[in-house]
């Protein structure tokens, strides 16, 4: 087995990163401070190449494998977070409607996509609805050519500001089976009826935009439905959640090695009881254990990520790299701040904002404890 990435692959790994060490760091602490983000950071990157990235060239894409999308998020949350997913997430969805989306919807909401000219998200968590999809009440009701639409939506990235959103609504709740109930729908975020509610004081990647959606008889056209049929919205959003979580693992890796970093540079200048604190046996084992969980994140993100590529959507494999990776970057950023002593606890030293970013990758696109019953279920056959 051949662990080495080809030269295309480097070449991307390469690039992500100088573009991120030349763009982040001057502006990482004022973003998080103010909860804010320069638009004009993500159009760079997406003259670049480094937006919507698994986007098909057939619609206007780089057209590359999920295993080079990991490749560029990695680098962007080594260097920062918050603004490494303000600028990935701008793309949120696009995995899903290429792969259900009709040719109609396709040619017109991806090409743009790559091009920084328009953002997306998927609105699919609830104020009653995070981990359990189908709790979902939001509701689209048929209406001859179109929908109504009726409800909310919590925690969404991008919500106040994307130009539309893969909403997730209740269709049938007439069939017995809970995942047959649900459809999704592409909603333009200037129609009438929605508003979108920007949440602030996030414990991390504050620079990444995040809302309160309201839907209050939002109609949008019968050809806004994802896929042929109603019904099919739990099966998109499952894939969906599939592509998203190797995403998140690549970003857990990310942040582990910017904690890694941090503690190695912090380790070697300072001076404790007259000897510099990387000469301490406790210090040096701190470090060993921090690359070692993080060499193993990124040998199971790579095996996820190299499986999708070529054709197959282990569930299972994919859980368990979303657990443990997100695990890891808690553990390695607790380790850093520790390491940090007194320093690490203000936000002038980049460990706190490390430490506080970290905490994100176990909670969202499926949280640990859904990820461990999803590992359990594939074991057992379920």
């Amino acid at each position: 087995m051949d662990f080495k990435l080809s030269p295309e692959q480097i070449d991307i790994k390469n690039a992500a990163r100088e573009f991120a060490l030349g763009e982040f760091p001057d502006r990482a602490q004022e973003f998080d401070r103010n909860e804010t983000f320069d638009l004009e950071i993500w159009k760079k990157a997406a003259k670049l190449g480094f937006v919507a990235v698994t986007v098909s060239e057939n619609y206007g894409g780089p057209g590359l494998g999920r295993l080079e999308a990991c490749l560029i998020i990695e680098e962007f949350w080594a260097v920062d977070p918050g603004i490494g997913l303000s600028i990935t997430s701008t793309a949120f969805g696009s995995d899903l409607l290429m792969k259900f989306g009709t040719e109609e919807q396709k040619r017109k909401y991806l090409p743009p996509l790559p091009k920084g000219e328009c953002i997306m998200g998927s609105a699919i968590t609830e104020p009653d609805a995070g981990s359990d999809v189908t709790n979902v009440r939001t509701t689209a009701v048929r209406d001859g050519d179109e929908y109504i639409i009726n409800g909310s939506k919590m925690f969404i990235t991008n919500g106040d500001i994307a130009d539309y959103l893969m909403v997730l609504c209740k269709t049938n709740p007439e069939r017995s089976k809970k995942q047959d109930q649900f459809s999704l729908f592409i909603v333009e975020t200037n129609r009438p009826g929605f508003e979108a509610n920007k949440i602030h004081g996030k414990l991390g990647v504050r620079a990444c935009d995040t809302a309160e959606i309201g839907l209050n008889e939002v109609r949008v056209p019968a050809a806004n439905l994802i896929g042929e049929n109603e019904g099919e919205g739990f099966k998109q959003v499952m894939y969906q959640f599939n592509m998203s979580r190797v995403n998140v693992s690549a970003a857990a890796v990310g942040i582990a090695r910017a904690a890694l970093e941090e503690s190695i540079a912090y380790a070697k200048k300072r001076v404790v009881f007259g000897q510099p604190l990387a000469s301490f046996q406790a210090t040096q084992f701190k470090i060993a254990e921090m690359a070692t969980l993080t060499r193993a994140a990124r040998n199971l993100y790579y095996e996820a990520a190299w499986s999708i590529d070529n054709g197959h959507v282990d569930h299972g494999l994919i859980a368990m790299s979303k657990w443990f990776s997100g695990q890891m970057a808690v553990k390695c950023a607790d380790e850093a701040l520790q390491m940090h002593g007194g320093y690490g606890y203000i936000d002038e030293y980049k460990v706190q904002r490390i430490f506080r970013d970290s905490k994100i990758l176990e909670i969202y696109e499926g949280t640990k404890e859904i990820e461990k019953i999803i590992i359990a279920r594939t074991l057992m056959g379920k």
